[in-house]
């Protein structure tokens, strides 16, 4: 009997060898499925006075091969390689709103200001002036193009951040029911491989969307968390996760993660710090990318808008009327908040500002402990600017905004401000007859008859830089609004306009009706110490809203008149006079982003993106070469190599084959044995 025992324990558990290693070829394209190996082990041997007998073979348990070590790695480098790769992917359909070539916005915007050469040819030519306004309409149409599509990526990354959440919340319910499987299972003394698997591809495929960190518990479940610390399943429970907007800033375009438990209030989670994941990855993207995108935009839209508006402002139409602003602009963008505080961004109407000083940001004013003062921090770089009180804040200039509050806010209170945010989208252009284009200067010059020196007018231009006696301070009376340059811009069209009269040493007086002239030289910009007022060869003179340039030495007695272009003596020359669209023409060697000239700046936004761009990929190859390399390693130890299961099929088929034969003879051996003891 002993030998009976023997082969059918060796039959059986090489059959089950044969059976598992079957198990392994079938599932060899299964995902998540981890190769699975008999455990053997020797039946305690019977004792005799010869010693110890064997009594056969028998199967311990089946063996699941994996590391757990390498499993967390695999799963945490696949969530990585996930946010970086979707991340990667909406930053090149960002990059291709910003793309060169004719029909790129640079080229409209190139088009638009060498547009205005034809016109300072032939000033009265109203094809010329309409090729302008053609080339205007172009670029702010692209301008709302090129918005609307950076909003159409917005609607498509904010749908699919709301299916991957309600993907999740199906994944950890169902992690939730294998943990309680495996619970119930654990209590048998066995492993169960097969939920085990199943448990361990769910991770896998919730780290696709989210990292999270697993801890296990004593009853066999895992216990996964999100954000380090917010429980996704405990045990046999899944907590739901949404997306939605911020509570701190609604309606910003800013959207968290919405960890939702029962019974208590939500919670916001960013991509800061949910790790990895195409969650996070997409997370960082609207809230970061799409944003600098959209800011880089919106700069520009609002840089060219105000910018030309008030150059238009300053000139004479075909009609002899003061220019009407040519783009729409946005004049002021509210703060958000869900607390007291409201305020609002203006654009400053310093006679230093330039629209160079515009950083594509976003900003946020943070008020301290007591909600009187706080700072203001620039988010695309955390700079911050402190204030005592909103007071204080509305006369402090930050990167050309100002920041007006009619009502304080609360302690530690935040306020979210978008400058940039519908500039692009809000553009469009407002004028659309070619005699409305105010192409003339409004004021004109004169030299001397009766001068000796050598004197020579090398430019003459209204700026609009007028000085404000109430502050004391040089004011630019268009910037950042659309109000017309105040009086007396041009000089009046009677009593002969403004007369520069120099004297022996070089310095001039001023007669008529004339402010003194202003030192823009100075920082910030001061009156002229005189009268007499010093002169300098090649350095503009400002005068009440306008500046001219001489160039030369004078003698005693020369003189020069700036009268009104309108003044009854000159006629209608000013329909002739394209001084004002030379003025507009030169805006494109002006610096307007980040030291950058108007026909440049696009170039630096492409720059912007791109680097973004190019960056974004090269994590995105270097997070998934790390990410394959550590499957690779996983699947060595858990994944199935046919070769390898068809030699252990033809061992356990000779072994299950020598078993049979085994109890061929045992059987042989016992019929003989009956036979001889019946005799």
């Amino acid at each position: 009997m002993g030998l009976l025992n023997v082969g059918a324990r060796a039959l059986m558990a090489n059959q089950v060898a044969l059976q598992t290693a079957g198990n392994n070829i079938a599932n060899v394209n299964t995902p998540g499925y981890s190769r699975q190996t008999v455990a053997l082990q020797t039946v305690q041997g019977q004792f005799s006075g010869a010693g110890y007998i064997g009594q056969g073979v028998d199967v311990r348990t089946i063996l699941r091969n994996q590391s757990e070590l390498l499993t967390r790695q695999a799963a945490a480098a696949g969530s990585v390689s996930a946010g970086d790769t979707v991340r990667a992917q909406r930053l090149s359909q960002l990059q291709e709103i910003f793309g060169g070539g004719p029909t790129g916005l640079g080229a409209a915007i190139t088009d638009m200001m060498n547009a205005f050469s034809d016109v300072v040819a032939a000033p009265t030519d109203l094809s010329a002036r309409t090729l302008v306004l053609t080339r205007m309409d172009e670029t702010a149409s692209r301008m709302r193009t090129s918005a609307d599509r950076i909003n159409e990526i917005q609607y498509t990354v904010t749908e699919e951040l709301k299916n991957s959440a309600n993907t999740v919340n199906s994944l950890a319910k169902q992690m939730a029911a294998i943990n309680e499987q495996i619970a119930r299972a654990t209590g048998n003394g066995q492993t169960p491989n097969d939920l085990l698997d199943q448990r361990e591809q769910v991770i896998r495929e919730i780290n696709q969307y989210v990292q999270t960190t697993q801890i296990p518990a004593d009853d066999g479940t895992i216990g996964l968390f999100v954000g380090g610390s917010q429980p996704l399943v405990l045990g046999t429970t899944a907590t739901e996760v949404a997306v939605g907007d911020s509570g701190t800033f609604p309606s910003s375009g800013q959207v968290k993660l919405l960890f939702t438990r029962p019974g208590s209030p939500a919670i916001e989670l960013d991509e800061n710090m949910l790790g990895g994941g195409s969650i996070s990855g997409l997370l960082r993207f609207n809230n970061t990318d799409l944003a600098e995108g959209r800011n880089l935009l919106g700069r520009m839209a609002l840089a060219i808008g105000t910018t030309l508006n008030y150059q238009q402002t300053l000139g004479l139409t075909l009609d002899g009327v003061a220019g009407k602003p040519l783009f729409a602009t946005t004049p002021s963008v509210p703060g958000l908040t869900l607390g007291t505080a409201v305020g609002s961004i203006s654009f400053t109407n310093s006679a230093s500002f330039s629209p160079t000083e515009f950083a594509a940001s976003d900003y946020e004013v943070r008020f301290d402990a007591t909600g009187v003062g706080g700072q203001v921090v620039r988010l695309s770089d955390g700079e911050t600017t402190p204030f005592t009180n909103i007071a204080t804040l509305s006369t402090t200039q930050i990167d050309g905004l100002t920041f007006n509050f009619t009502a304080t806010g609360t302690a530690n209170e935040r306020v979210l401000f978008k400058p940039f945010g519908t500039a692009a989208s809000d553009m469009k252009a407002l004028v659309y007859s070619p005699r409305d284009l105010a192409v003339a200067n409004p004021i004109n010059a004169a030299m001397g008859t009766s001068n000796s020196g050598t004197l020579q007018l090398a430019g003459l231009q209204a700026t609009g830089i007028t000085w404000n006696g109430g502050t004391g301070q040089a004011v630019n009376s268009g910037i950042g609004g659309l109000s017309m340059p105040p009086s007396p811009v041009p000089p009046a069209t009677t009593g002969g306009g403004v007369v520069l009269t120099f004297n022996a040493a070089g310095q001039f007086t001023l007669s008529g009706n004339a402010n003194p002239p202003i030192d823009m030289a100075a920082n910030p910009p001061q009156l002229l110490a005189g009268p007499p007022y010093a002169y300098t060869s090649g350095q503009s003179i400002h005068i009440d809203g306008w500046s001219i340039n001489l160039k030369g030495s004078p003698k005693a007695g020369d003189t020069v008149t700036i009268g009104n272009a309108k003044d009854a003596q000159y006629g209608d020359n000013y329909t002739r006079n394209a001084g004002n669209a030379t003025a507009l023409m030169n805006l494109r060697d002006v610096k307007m982003f980040d030291e950058s000239t108007l026909s440049d700046g696009y170039a630096s936004a492409m720059a912007q993106v791109g680097t973004r761009t190019q960056s974004a990929l090269f994590a995105s190859d270097l997070s998934k070469s790390i990410a394959v390399n550590l499957e690779n390693d996983r699947t060595a130890v858990s994944g199935v190599n046919l070769d390898e299961e068809a030699a252990k099929l033809l061992q356990y088929q000779q072994a299950y084959q020598a078993s049979a034969k085994m109890l061929q003879i045992a059987q042989s051996v016992f019929d003989t044995l009956i036979q001889n003891l019946g005799r």
